[in-house]
């Protein structure tokens, strides 16, 4: 037992040890400095607060000279491009996404009906020409038979004339100088040549009448070879439709056209979407005050992180977005809540930014632009 009660005793010597040299070593610890005595700390701290008011003070000195708006697309036009005839698509040249320039044939329609039409109109306006010349031959004939009947009439007239004279004579004279058969003759001739005067004037008068409706013929031969000839233009414009050309240059989109497809009049086929676009941004009415015409513009697209565009302000939209919306706000309903409107503003992007076709820019696509207003 002594032996063991020996042993406890050396280790508890020895433990005791242990904890006097951890307790030294504690006292020997220098206690922690304060923070406004450790003067490479305080510096540090100073430094990183400064530089961060430094980058607060340059953004929003930066800022000030911008007014920026995440509301804002690519616009542009769209051609829509539909038949002006109906009849059965023959052959389409172009697809989807297909670039085009102005005139290049498109999709072409079956011309044989309208080549039908066409030859059927240039046979009709060779009929109203022959009608026409068979008018103005009977106007001619119309009015020389004016001319015979008052040549005739004129006739008529001196020879009624002449017969009076003579009745007058006859008349004038002694009974004893003249014979009753004399006397008979002479009145006979009096009446017999009046009555050549009348009918001469008669004939005249159809005269003239057979001219009015030969005039009147003439017109109408007139009339229908200018309705010939318009048929024959229409008919050559139908022929000419059948071939459908682009309008613009562009890019083929939303084509919706097959061959063998029978299209109608007005029936869209395809929509050809030009490469000369702008930015319409809708800017807050607050920002508005430092936007005018001519300001130069940065424009980052959604599409292409990293490519920046150049262009500038055309022009401020007399109005705001909902103004002109299907349905315009009423806010003459007692329950009013003023809500920051938005006004469209039109941005157009300096020559050659919508070149390059691998990154061709779209209406419809997310832009983010900044007008320069200082």
């Amino acid at each position: 037992m002594t032996a063991l009660n020996k042993g406890r005793a050396g280790a508890n010597d020895l433990q005791a040890q242990r904890n006097d040299a951890d307790n030294r070593a504690a006292d020997n610890q220098a206690p922690p400095q304060p923070v406004h005595r450790r003067p490479a700390l305080v510096l540090g701290l100073i430094a990183a607060a400064l530089v961060v008011l430094l980058v607060v003070l340059v953004y929003w000195w930066q800022s000030r000279k911008y007014e920026s708006t995440d509301d804002a697309f690519i616009d542009g036009h769209v051609v829509a491009i539909s038949p002006q005839v109906s009849a059965m698509v023959k052959q389409v040249y172009v697809d989807d996404n297909s670039v085009v320039k102005k005139g290049d044939l498109l999709v072409e329609l079956d011309q044989r009906d309208f080549q039908a039409a066409l030859t059927q109109a240039q046979g009709n306006l060779a009929a109203s020409g022959g009608k026409l010349q068979e008018a103005t031959a009977q106007v001619d004939v119309a009015n020389a038979d004016v001319g015979q009947a008052e040549a005739e009439l004129a006739v008529a007239q001196t020879n009624a004339q002449n017969a009076d004279q003579d009745f007058q004579r006859f008349l004038g004279l002694d009974e004893r100088a003249r014979s009753k058969q004399q006397m008979d003759n002479a009145t006979a001739a009096q009446k017999s040549t009046a009555a050549q005067v009348q009918q001469a004037r008669a004939k005249l008068t159809a005269a003239k009448a057979k001219v009015i409706h030969a005039q009147m013929a003439l017109q109408t031969a007139q009339g229908d070879l200018q309705t010939a000839r318009g048929a024959l233009q229409q008919a050559k414009n139908n022929l000419d439709y059948c071939t459908i050309r682009a309008a613009v240059d562009g890019l083929v989109t939303h084509k919706n056209v097959e061959l063998g497809m029978y299209v109608q009049v007005d029936q869209p086929l395809l929509a050809l979407v030009p490469t000369d676009v702008w930015v319409t941004a809708n800017f807050k009415e607050t920002q508005l005050d430092h936007i005018w015409p001519g300001q130069a513009v940065d424009i980052s697209v959604d599409a292409y992180p990293g490519r920046k565009l150049r262009g500038k302000v055309q022009s401020i939209q007399n109005g705001t977005g909902a103004r002109f919306s299907l349905l315009p706000p009423e806010n003459a309903t007692g329950n009013y809540v003023k809500v920051v409107q938005r006004v469209p503003v039109k941005i157009v992007l300096d020559p050659g930014q919508n070149d390059d076709l691998n990154h061709l820019l779209v209406p419809g696509m997310s832009v983010d632009p900044e007008v320069k207003v200082k």
